[in-house]
C-alpha cells in the first residue's frame, strides 16, 4: 500500500522540479525589475485629471500608495509618507488572488484538477466518517468560495489547519451558494503544499514571482508551516501592479505564458453569484478569488483597502495600498475620480499639470500631528519614566526625551522589553519596534515592525505621537496628558478587527 503512495509523492516531486527548471533558469536574469515609466499622455490619461483625483484621495486620509499603470506603463505612483516604496505591505485578502494563481499553476502542472473531491488530497485529515457533502466539496468549490459552510471555520493561525477545517459541518452542498471563507483559501494553500512537497510562497518564486522581478515577498505561516493563503502576505505596490498587469494581459508576461489563458479568463470572470446590487461592487459575482466589478473590471483586495484593480477596458491597473475603515468609499473615490481621466488616444503634452502632478506625488504624507515643540510642563517631565499598571497593550513603563529641535526620543517597556523610538516634529522618523496599541483580534504579528513616527505637544500638558507601522494598514496614535506625577496615556487605532478602543492607561512617575 505504501508504493503507490511514494510513486504519487514522487511524481509530483518531479513535475514540480522539471516545472521550476523550465520557469526559472534564464527568467531569473531576465525578468524586469520594474515596470516601465511613461508620461500620463502619452498613455491616453490626464495629468491634471490624475492631480485631482490624487487630491480627493488626499482627503480620504490614510491611503497609503497609489500607482497606476495605463498600456503597461506606470503613468502616476506616490507614497504617503512615511510609508516609502521599498516596505512590502500586509495584503491581507488580496494574498487570496496569489493563492489561487498557485492552484491555477498547479492544475496546468498537472498536479491537481478543480473537479478533484478535497478529501482527495487531504483525506487523511478528514474526520473518520466524513459526511456526504464534505465528501462532495471540490477545488472548485475553495477557489469559489461555495463550499458549503453556514459559519466561517476559525481563521486564527494557532489554530487553522486542514483538520480543523474539515472538522466543520458542512450542511449545504457544495458550489450551490457564496459564502466568504477565509479557510478555504488557506485549503487552496495546503493542497498546493501537499501535492507540490513547497510551500505556497516556495512554490509561486520561480513561477511568478521572479519572472514578474518580485523580490522580498514575506509570507506568514501557521503552527505547521503552511502559507495562510487568505491573508498573511505582503508585496510592495509595484509588485502588486506587476500582479494586475499579468492577469490584464491574460496571463503573459515579457512574451511568455507563465499562467494558462484559460485559466486566467475562468479565474478572474462570474463564477459564482453573490448578490443582485447593481451599485455594489461586492455583488458583481465572485471568480478564482477575485471579485467582479462595476464597470467591467476586476480586483483582488485585502481588508482596510488594499487593492490590485484591473480594468481590460481601459487597459489600465490600479494598485492601492491603505488603512481605511471604508473600502467601498475608498472603490467609489477610484471610479469617479481615476475614470474620467483615462482616454482612447495620446493626449497634447501638457507640461505644467505634469510638473504639479509630481511635485504633488512627492509631497504626500498622512497627516502630522499638529503643535508645537515644548510646553510649560515639559521640563518636569521630560527624562522622567513613567510605570503602568497590566494592560491590554502589556505597557510597562514610558519615558520621554527631547531630542533637539528636531523632535523626541520616545523609550518603551513592553512585558520586559525596552525599545526606543525617534519621533519628528512636523515630519516623520523611521526605525523599528512594537506598534503600541495592535487592535485585538488582528490577524497576524505585528510586534516588531519598521515605524514611522511624528509628535507635537497638542496642548500645555498633551503631547501625542502618531506611529505608523509600515508594513501594516495601522497606525496608533499615543495621547499623553501630564499632571505632576501621574500621566494618562490613551491609545488609538484608526482601523481594527472588531473589539473596543483600547482603554486609558494610568502611569506614575
Amino acid at each position: 500500500m505504501k508504493i503507490p503512495q511514494v510513486s504519487r509523492v514522487f511524481q509530483a516531486w518531479a513535475v514540480a522540479t522539471v516545472a521550476w527548471i523550465l520557469h526559472s533558469g534564464p527568467c531569473l536574469q531576465a525578468a524586469t525589475a520594474h515596470l516601465p515609466r511613461s508620461t500620463p499622455e502619452r498613455q491616453g490619461v490626464s495629468s491634471a485629471a490624475l492631480l485631482s483625483a490624487i487630491e480627493t484621495l488626499d482627503q480620504v486620509e490614510q491611503v497609503h500608495s497609489l500607482m497606476i499603470v495605463r498600456h503597461g506603463h506606470v503613468v502616476a505612483e506616490g507614497w504617503w509618507g512615511p510609508y516609502d516604496a521599498e516596505t512590502p505591505h500586509e495584503l491581507y485578502s488580496l494574498s487570496k488572488s496569489f493563492t489561487s494563481t498557485a492552484v491555477g499553476l498547479a492544475v496546468g502542472e498537472g498536479l491537481l484538477r478543480v473537479e478533484d473531491p478535497v478529501l482527495k488530497h487531504l483525506g487523511s485529515d478528514g474526520p473518520e466518517k466524513p459526511s456526504g457533502n464534505l465528501q462532495a466539496m471540490r477545488v472548485r468549490d475553495l477557489l469559489t468560495m461555495s463550499t458549503g459552510h453556514q459559519d466561517e471555520p476559525t481563521i486564527a493561525p494557532g489554530q487553522l489547519s486542514a483538520r480543523s477545517f474539515l472538522a466543520q459541518p458542512v450542511p449545504h452542498k457544495p458550489g450551490t451558494h457564496f459564502k466568504y471563507n477565509t479557510p478555504a483559501t488557506f485549503m487552496q494553500s495546503a493542497l498546493v503544499q501537499k501535492v507540490s512537497g513547497m510551500t505556497t510562497l516556495e512554490y509561486l518564486q520561480p513561477r511568478l514571482f521572479a519572472p514578474l522581478g518580485i523580490t522580498g515577498a514575506r509570507w506568514d505561516t501557521n503552527s505547521q508551516g503552511i502559507n495562510l493563503g487568505g491573508y498573511g502576505l505582503r508585496l510592495r505596490t509595484e509588485d502588486i501592479a506587476k500582479f494586475g498587469q499579468l492577469y490584464l494581459q491574460g496571463g503573459k508576461w515579457e512574451g511568455r505564458q507563465r499562467i494558462d489563458a484559460n485559466w486566467v479568463r475562468t479565474a478572474t470572470s462570474r463564477q459564482m453569484s453573490n448578490g443582485s446590487n447593481p451599485e455594489s461592487d461586492w455583488e458583481q459575482g465572485y471568480g478564482y478569488q477575485f471579485w467582479q466589478c462595476r464597470h467591467g473590471a476586476f480586483r483582488g483586495d485585502g481588508a482596510f483597502g488594499q487593492f490590485c484593480i484591473v480594468l481590460p477596458e481601459q487597459d489600465a491597473v490600479i494598485a492601492v495600498t491603505s488603512g481605511v475603515g471604508d473600502m467601498a468609499g475608498l472603490l467609489n473615490q477610484l471610479w469617479d475620480t481615476l475614470l474620467p481621466a483615462f482616454h482612447k488616444g495620446p493626449l497634447k503634452s501638457d507640461a505644467s499639470a505634469r510638473e504639479r502632478l509630481e511635485r504633488r506625488l512627492l509631497g504626500l504624507q498622512v497627516r502630522l500631528p499638529s503643535g508645537g515643540t515644548t510646553s510649560p510642563v515639559a521640563a518636569a517631565v521630560l527624562g522622567k519614566t513613567f510605570r503602568f499598571g497590566t494592560n491590554d497593550s502589556g505597557l510597562d513603563s514610558l519615558t520621554l526625551e527631547t531630542s533637539g529641535p528636531e523632535g523626541w526620543l520616545l523609550t518603551r517597556t513592553f512585558s520586559g522589553k525596552t525599545e526606543s523610538l525617534r519621533c519628528g516634529h512636523a515630519r516623520w522618523m523611521t526605525g523599528h519596534g512594537h506598534l503600541g496599541d495592535a487592535p485585538r483580534g488582528t490577524i497576524g504579528s505585528f510586534g516588531d515592525e519598521a515605524l514611522g513616527a511624528s509628535a507635537a505637544w497638542t496642548s500645555d500638558y498633551t503631547w501625542t505621537v502618531k506611529i505608523c507601522a509600515r508594513g501594516t494598514p495601522y497606525q496608533t496614535t499615543y495621547t499623553l496628558k501630564f499632571t505632576d506625577q501621574d500621566l494618562t496615556l490613551t491609545p488609538r487605532s484608526q482601523v481594527r478587527f472588531g473589539g473596543s478602543p483600547g482603554a486609558a492607561i494610568q502611569g506614575h512617575r
